[in-house]
């Protein structure tokens, strides 16, 4: 087998993709990706499945304004560390919800040996509101961002090297969102508000975090579509984000990277969903000529690569089998265009005459 190849795999939050728009539904994706290339850098968003989680020491597991700012070259990714993941919990959490994802922490720490702690809570509540925009995207706010900010600030500074975040989420069980989302229609409700959360951290504090939310059980449905299973099985979806960043990278300032720091100049392909061609990691990419994968995956987006005229910048796949065929072909230095029949003809270049 070749040389690594490392690939982006971005599924972006909140908009509904078939594949990936639900709970850690594009796992299997970013599975066969990593297979493929041998170093796989995804979010949060790709590997999350609550409950359910795949360790592979081949996937980087970073957070989506960290993976921006890697793809844009700002920031290397540093793998190889166990991560100490400090516990940020809402002052809204009622009691016994408290518990249960303290519970978490302690079954990780007991039955995974996951270094886990301190725990911090808010001093206020962070006040979480959803909001849903016209294209059908989710997403939300916080009413103290700076309780948020200043307890992270008390976890890096005890010592924890990541940060999980679990912030009080409103309970909507008889919303139409909600049931179309668990009959596997529909936009995760709660998504682009945890990317708020999430984004504010990692910039603030520059290490790894991600976000579960806290909710109450859902009554039990006979008919949940099997890529919203994940979410019902267990009390707290923090099991998910506790494996994933207690080996996510180290963010590093690129002008600090030393040997052996992912670098996106390091970067073989990006593997993205062709309705969401606009987001800042896909333009970093575009812009520094990393080829581009756009994989039938539809979602409320369509921002493609006709809308956006890159007709001959992108190489289209079918499904996230076909993407890995084409980052193995790639890894392994076979030209795609020779995969094609009939072959393209070839360039044909003439001098002028005297």
């Amino acid at each position: 087998m070749a040389a690594v190849f490392p690939t982006l795999m971005i599924v972006p939050t909140g908009i509904g993709c078939e594949i990936g728009g639900f709970a850690g539904d594009a796992l299997p994706a970013a599975r066969v990706l990593a297979a493929a290339s041998g170093c796989l850098v995804t979010h949060p968003n790709v590997m999350n499945g609550a409950a359910l989680y795949w360790s592979d020491e081949r996937i980087f597991y970073v957070e989506g304004w960290g993976l921006d700012r890697f793809a844009a070259g700002e920031l290397a990714l540093r793998g190889g560390r166990r991560q100490r993941v400090g516990l940020l919990l809402d002052a809204a959490i009622e009691q016994s919800l408290r518990d249960r994802h303290l519970q978490v922490a302690d079954a990780c720490r007991a039955t995974l040996g996951l270094e886990i702690g301190p725990v911090v809570t808010t001093d206020v509540a962070l006040g979480v509101t959803l909001r849903q925009g016209e294209s059908g995207v989710s997403w939300g706010s916080l009413e103290r961002p700076d309780a948020l900010l200043r307890a992270g600030e008390k976890l890096r500074d005890g010592g924890a090297s990541a940060i999980a975040v679990v912030a009080r989420f409103p309970d909507d069980s008889g919303s139409e969102a909600l049931q179309a989302y668990r009959h596997g229609s529909g936009v995760d409700g709660l998504a682009g508000a945890e990317a708020v959360i999430s984004h504010l951290l990692v910039r603030h504090l520059q290490i790894p975090c991600a976000h579960a939310p806290a909710l109450a059980p859902l009554p039990l449905d006979p008919q949940l579509d099997p890529r919203a299973a994940a979410e019902e099985l267990a009390h707290t979806f923090l099991p998910c984000v506790l494996v994933g960043l207690s080996r996510a990278p180290d963010l590093i300032q690129s002008a600090s990277a030393q040997p052996g720091d992912l670098l996106a100049t390091g970067l073989g392909a990006l593997v993205v969903p062709e309705g969401a061609l606009g987001g800042e990691a896909v333009l970093a990419c575009l812009e520094q000529n990393v080829p581009v994968i756009a994989v039938t995956n539809p979602s409320v987006l369509q921002v493609s690569s006709y809308s956006m005229g890159l007709e001959g910048r992108v190489v289209a796949a079918a499904t996230y089998a076909e993407a890995a065929g084409l980052v193995l072909a790639m890894r392994e230095g076979v030209a795609l265009p020779s995969l094609q029949r009939p072959l393209p003809g070839l360039d044909v270049l003439t001098l002028a005459q005297d």
